[in-house]
């Protein structure tokens, strides 16, 4: 079959599935059919409980849900007073946090020195596995080498298919301690074979933090001040967990309900994060800020940042998508505890990096954004910025390359991920299946030799 054909055929399968595939939106009301498991109010459908997170963005009032500022806990307890509680004793948090989340409660000072030592004896990988697996066949994209490294450490693991709790807490610990690896690895080798830049392999170093050790392996002179890893280590922290319903951790849910191995839950979890409606987010702010930046002339001009913004929103300006990224969140209304958390950090690092106009611009984004939506569109509870919204402009102030934003996301949540796969595991529910109803109709079988 030539090319031509090929192309043209799959035009015609296209414009078959476009003409016949689209069911009619009404049905949808018709059947009372929460879509996105979500009722018109934004509430989300209760499919399951859990102990590890809870968001609060609102409270009851005679019987009506009331917008609040938002709330985050870990394990019950406020993530406000988790990031003041490291930063007033002037450490990095982030593994305290995945302490916290796999066992349900703040570690004691041997047992963080315990599970600090563990992280750091799991972290090796394989051996020959950076030549072999993450060297090989390098993808542009490295949330698919990721999930690609993921599902190879499969054929490593004598006891992969075991599902027994301690196994699993085991196959967590060395997830955890070895997705820095494979997330920067893996950005090593694209830089190297696809945008022929040298490579450079720095193996971690004992006694450094995550957030460190992610700076040290990146970087080719492994420097970096301590403002930029304790800013890195904050945002690991925000984003390690969520609650059970989002999109990447409700997959975790589903798929390992049904029993499977550990590297195929988590491998079916970054395929959830890479989208650009979940963890591929904050790339997309920065994308946006990028041609912002372009398209206005005066960046302290309200009006000119509104024209855009309304662009935006009409599918006029950026991607065509109408959406601001960063902008809005499905459960946050009034606030997003995590993006005020971070935001009190840019700004210094903004200085540090001299670009404070920037962090200005960000800053009236945040203030009108809000307020244009709410006027040319329907809403049903407030919208505000969200973590990516700020996320994406720490990493681009760190120098980070954009195609490592989503992994280190993944490199963070892989610890919300591992406690509710052990929390499913543990409270061994019925395989989640819920139902969906079919609106075709029913018609006959015609005979290959009667059809036109």
């Amino acid at each position: 079959m030539t090319q031509e054909k090929s192309g043209r055929l799959i035009k015609e399968y296209s414009d078959q599935v476009l003409a016949g595939g689209v069911i009619d939106s009404d049905l949808y009301g018709k059947y009372e059919v929460k879509r996105g498991l979500r009722d018109i109010s934004g509430k989300g459908v209760l499919v399951g409980l859990t102990e590890i997170a809870e968001i609060v963005s609102y409270i009851i009032e005679d019987g009506d849900l009331i917008p609040c500022e938002g709330k985050l806990y870990y394990r019950g307890i406020n993530i406000e007073s988790i990031v003041k509680g490291f930063i007033d004793e002037n450490r990095f948090g982030f593994e305290e946090v995945c302490y916290l989340l796999l066992f349900g409660h703040l570690p004691g000072k041997t047992e963080f020195e315990d599970f600090f030592e563990l992280l750091e004896e799991n972290a090796a990988l394989p051996e020959h596995f950076v030549r072999d697996t993450i060297m090989s066949a390098s993808s542009r994209d490295l949330m698919n080498s990721l999930a690609k490294s993921v599902l190879t450490l499969y054929a490593y693991d004598e006891a992969a298919d075991d599902i027994s709790i301690g196994n699993v807490i085991r196959q967590s610990i060395r997830l955890i301690a070895q997705f820095p690896l494979l997330a920067v690895y893996g950005y090593q080798a694209l830089a190297h074979y696809h945008n022929k830049q040298s490579l450079v392999i720095h193996s971690p170093q004992k006694g450094l933090s995550i957030a460190e050790n992610i700076l040290h392996m990146l970087r080719q002179d492994s420097s970096y001040t301590s403002l930029e890893a304790r800013i890195l280590d904050l945002v690991l922290v925000l984003h390690a967990e969520h609650s059970g319903g989002n999109n990447s951790t409700f997959t975790t849910h589903v798929v390992t309900s049904s029993h499977t191995d550990t590297y195929s839950s988590v491998a079916a979890s970054l395929g959830s994060l890479k989208g650009p409606r979940h963890g591929g987010a904050n790339t997309k702010v920065v994308q946006m800020f990028r041609d912002m930046q372009e398209k206005i002339s005066d960046w302290h001009d309200d009006d000119e940042i509104s024209a855009y913004l309304v662009k935006i929103l009409n599918k006029e300006g950026f991607d065509k998508s109408g959406l601001i990224y960063g902008i809005g969140h499905a459960v946050y209304s009034l606030s997003d505890p995590r993006a005020l958390i971070l935001r009190r950090f840019v700004e210094k690092l903004a200085e540090e990096k001299n670009r404070h106009e920037e962090y200005i611009l960000h800053s009236k984004v945040e203030y009108l954004a809000p307020q244009i939506i709410g006027k040319m569109r329907k809403m049903y509870k407030g919208v505000s910025a969200n973590v990516d919204f700020y996320s994406g402009f720490v990493y681009s102030m760190l120098d980070l390359p954009e195609e490592l934003f989503t992994p280190l996301f993944a490199v963070s949540r892989i610890a919300g991920w591992s406690a509710h796969r052990i929390e499913e595991l543990v409270n061994a529910g019925k395989i989640i299946r819920p139902a969906y109803k079919s609106v075709s109709r029913h018609i006959p079988y015609t005979l290959m030799k009667d059809r036109d």
